[in-house]
């Protein structure tokens, strides 16, 4: 096998690797252990709240309370005191233009609201209309918190309250339920929160596929993933004495955790052919008469940041999801973040990153080109050999591998170094793809946005050219058909990086012109060293 060979089995060998993991992360169905699942029909009896005949799903539309603070506008409607519209006001819509829709009841396709409710003894649940005092909030300024309170209908001397609490500059929403038991009997409620999503809107591309469905965390089964069509096929029912539940999608992320301490039990379910549900339920235990309870939880509904995940919840930060490679891609990204805060320009950090990942790889990549360079060199040599062979692949093989012995060479030598350093090159494309951070920051000029494709294209071009000169620094093949490959190879490469954000395309290039320049010094080592050898 040539060197040639080996280049090629390696760019095939890291296109799959990416492809496959790509289909894990998004395709893989996620299934609890089987110990702690439920069977079907244990959710279908009611035993949650979410609706599970198709024809039964219905979201009515009641008084809608308008609320402001620094980082949303939203929208809670009456019934259920339900969260139904949320815009983020510190993240651009995808287009550029005005602010991110996180979440929304306008069915078109997007449906994303989070409910919440309790079951038993006449409780409210989601279908209940709540008052409010006021039809409009908005955090004062220098204020820290805002409260928005709910009060559903008294029944049978049982009041209850949903009290939203707005904190500033935390994308965290504490809802507490407050229940006073004024009857004379008592109550054993159960609380439920679920978030309720279709299945075709945020559902990335072929080129950046990207994860948009259920998941949950506790620790017992750490981080798990429920996609659509696995709530399709089976309703999810996991008992946890920890933990919390949400709906992940590329950049952004609703989860509810509820109160620590609580048994609960995650769920999921159909409710049309398009709109799914995942939740958590937990029992509160009893409410004595003329007792009151206060149930307290949490709903985080932002971006991926990876600071204020870690800080609401612990596995929360798993949102970012970078598979297999986590225990690389986690350090590169406190790595990026750190150069991040030293040059405050994610280009730049980026431009940083791939300097310093060249450098830890130095020895690596430059046994990798000493052993393509001396390729190069018997270049000529194995020419000749072909015309003196002509078809005769048997000897041709025997000459080439008593030229190897002779010269000392190992021509599988250029392999190794690459394949080490893959799983960091996989790593790194998941940092750049996945980091919410890079989303609409720009770099200079017409780079506006390191997580969309280059508007003009430039960066791509300029990859290809930096690839179509890697291309002349290479050993030429001997095979024709092989050199025809390789010289179509960077506009192929090229046409994908044209649909890759900015700033994967621009971590590419970079490392393409510093391996370019060790290419090049080593090439010219090796010829330095064969003009000796012949001199002598």
């Amino acid at each position: 096998m040539d060197t040639r060979r080996i280049i090629l089995f390696v760019i095939f060998s890291f296109s799959i690797m990416m492809l496959w993991d790509a289909w894990q992360r998004k395709d893989t169905p996620q299934v609890a252990p089987s110990s702690q699942v439920a069977t079907a029909a244990g959710v279908a009896d009611n035993s949650t709240p979410a609706e599970i005949a198709k024809d039964s799903f219905t979201l009515a539309r009641g008084q809608r309370v308008q609320v402001e603070t620094d980082l949303f506008q939203a929208e809670i409607d009456s019934n259920g005191a339900d969260l139904r519209q949320l815009t983020l006001r510190k993240h651009r819509a995808n287009a550029g233009d005005g602010q991110y829709e996180l979440l929304s009841d306008a069915e078109k396709p997007m449906l994303y609201v989070a409910q919440t409710g309790l079951k038993g003894d006449n409780l409210p649940t989601h279908r209940t209309v709540f008052s409010t005092a006021q039809t409009s909030y908005q955090m004062a300024e220098g204020a820290d918190t805002l409260e928005v309170k709910f009060s559903a209908p008294v029944e049978n001397g049982v009041a209850v309250d949903k009290i939203y609490t707005f904190h500033r500059n935390n994308y965290a929403v504490d809802v507490r339920y407050e229940i006073k038991n004024d009857s004379a009997a008592n109550i054993t409620p159960s609380v439920y929160y679920q978030i309720i999503h279709d299945n075709q809107s945020n559902q990335g591309s072929a080129m950046m596929p990207t994860f948009t469905g259920g998941a949950y965390y506790n620790e017992a089964d750490k981080f798990k993933k429920v996609n659509f069509d696995d709530m399709a096929k089976q309703d999810l029912a996991v008992k946890s004495k920890d933990g919390w539940i949400g709906l992940v999608q590329h950049y952004f992320v609703g989860a509810w955790i509820p109160k620590a301490g609580l048994e609960r039990k995650f769920y999921t379910a159909q409710l049309t052919d398009h709109y799914y549900s995942i939740g958590t339920m937990s029992p509160l235990g009893t409410v004595a008469a003329g007792a009151s309870l206060t149930v307290p939880a949490q709903l985080y509904v932002g971006p991926q940041t990876q600071k204020d995940l870690e800080a609401t919840a612990p596995g929360l930060e798993y949102v970012v999801d970078y598979g297999i490679l986590t225990i690389i891609a986690k350090p590169l990204f406190w790595l990026l973040s750190q150069l991040y805060e030293l040059v405050k320009n994610w280009g730049v950090a980026i431009i940083l990153l791939t300097v310093i990942i060249k450098a830890a790889f130095f020895k690596l990549s430059a046994s990798s080109y000493k052993s393509m360079a001396q390729m190069r060199e018997l270049a000529p040599r194995l020419q000749a050999m072909k015309e003196k062979f002509g078809d005769d692949k048997q000897k041709m093989q025997q000459a080439m591998m008593e030229m190897y012995r002779t010269e000392k060479i190992n021509p599988m030598g250029g392999c190794l170094p690459i394949l080490v350093q893959i799983p960091v090159f996989i790593a790194l494309y998941w940092v750049l793809l996945g980091s919410v951070e890079l989303r609409h920051a720009p770099f200079f000029g017409w780079i506006t946005d390191l997580s969309a494709i280059d508007p003009w294209y430039i960066l791509p071009l300029l990859m290809g050219a930096t690839m179509i000169i890697q291309t002349y620094l290479n050993p030429a093949p001997t095979d024709p058909i092989q050199a025809k490959v390789m010289k179509i190879m960077p506009v192929v490469f090229s046409i994908f990086f044209f649909f890759f954000p900015a700033g994967l395309v621009l971590y590419w290039l970079v490392n393409n012109i510093l391996s370019i320049w060790q290419q090049w010094y080593i090439n010219k080592s090796i010829h330095a060293e064969a003009l000796t050898k012949k001199s002598k």
